[in-house]
């Protein structure tokens, strides 16, 4: 399952340093608007204990973690909906990303300018939000006169020409669809940038990392969404480090653990996945699926011959397997189970499928 989020916001509030950091790629990061063109593709392990533990159960060789996809995209700046800037070539390309993480810079640098002039989170989250709102407002505007033809002879089109007229009422206020309550799934096939969901990264300076009031308040400009804090420069530093001196390090500037690791868990619970888990002694993995995943879903994504002909899924939750100490003492005890076609996959189940050819 290949799914990916896009890195947006204005031009230097560090958004291809976060990538760096990301994927350990050395994408140029310079400080001028549009140091990145072309968008650069990472895919990104997120990061999972449970895994280690699984190997040293099951003496796995190998820690295969659930991963996503991000894409670093230029920078966005005021007019981009009406083909300012790259607006053309960033609307196209974060279209066809599942989420959007958007970076709002924080920090203080004299050296790095700012593409307005200040340091304000608020305007120039307001900046992204107008020119993705308006971006979605064009392409309703073309698509209604379209939907009205159709829903004239096609009944079915008539829920989809509603859900369209009331996104462009929603849009009108200023808001993102993503805060509406409108069926997302009628709008689907207009690919509405606002509609995705969205990820929030605040780039602050390291000294203001550990600082709750900046945190509170930050965080109540994107909520009910999740605000995520970091400090690009210091993420690119450990992705350098050894474990070792990168947990000294965070714990020198009063963290637990790196804020990519925070980035990588939001982002998957903010497209609704989860994992479930297979170990042996090649590999200890974690495979992604959505929540509300069937037994046999969950096994196609290992291969499309595991879901036609699924029989039975041995499964044991992962704490009762930690706790019995291997799958002998788990089936011992009661804890190992026969699942079939109905089962909704639970995230952390650990997992072997029956199934025949």
């Amino acid at each position: 399952m290949s799914l990916s989020i896009g890195i947006v916001g204005l031009p230097n509030v560090g958004k291809s340093t976060l990538f760096n950091a990301l994927t350990k790629n050395n994408v140029l990061a310079a400080n001028y608007p549009f140091a990145t063109i072309e968008p650069n593709v990472g895919v990104v392990g997120v990061p999972d204990e449970r895994l280690a533990k699984l190997a040293t159960i099951f003496g796995s060789e190998k820690l295969l973690p659930a991963a996503l996809s991000f894409v670093d995209i230029a920078g966005i700046v005021k007019g981009a909906s009406e083909g300012a800037g790259l607006g053309n070539k960033f609307l196209a390309n974060i279209r066809e990303t599942d989420a959007i993480c958007q970076v709002i810079r924080v920090f203080t640098d004299g050296d790095v300018v700012h593409v307005d002039g200040r340091i304000d989170p608020s305007s120039d989250m307001e900046t992204i939000n107008m020119e993705l709102a308006l971006a979605d407002l064009q392409t309703i505007e073309k698509a209604i006169p379209r939907l009205e033809k159709e829903a004239r002879v096609a009944k079915e089109k008539a829920p989809i020409l509603e859900a369209v007229k009331a996104a462009n009422e929603w849009l009108q206020s200023g808001k993102p669809l993503s805060q509406s309550k409108i069926d997302r799934e009628l709008l689907h096939e207009l690919h509405l940038l606002t509609a995705k969901p969205f990820l929030y990264v605040f780039n602050v300076d390291a000294a203001e990392l550990a600082d709750e009031e900046l945190r509170k308040k930050l965080s109540a400009l994107v909520a009910p969404a999740e605000a995520i804090f970091l400090d690009a420069k210091t993420e690119a530093e450990l992705a350098e480090l050894s474990d070792e001196d990168a947990l000294e390090l965070l714990q020198a500037i009063g963290l637990t653990e790196p804020g990519l690791a925070t980035l990588a868990r939001v982002g998957f619970d903010t497209l609704g996945l989860q994992t479930y888990l297979t170990a042996g002694p090649k590999e200890a993995r974690a495979w992604t699926i959505h929540k509300g995943d069937t037994a046999p879903m969950a096994a196609g994504v290992i291969h499309t011959d595991f879901q036609k002909g699924f029989i039975k899924a041995e499964i044991v939750s992962f704490a009762d397997l930690v706790e019995a100490g291997s799958m002998v003492e788990a089936k011992a005890k009661g804890k190992v189970r026969m699942e079939g076609k109905e089962y909704i996959m639970q995230d952390g189940d650990v997992v072997e499928f029956r199934f025949n050819v």
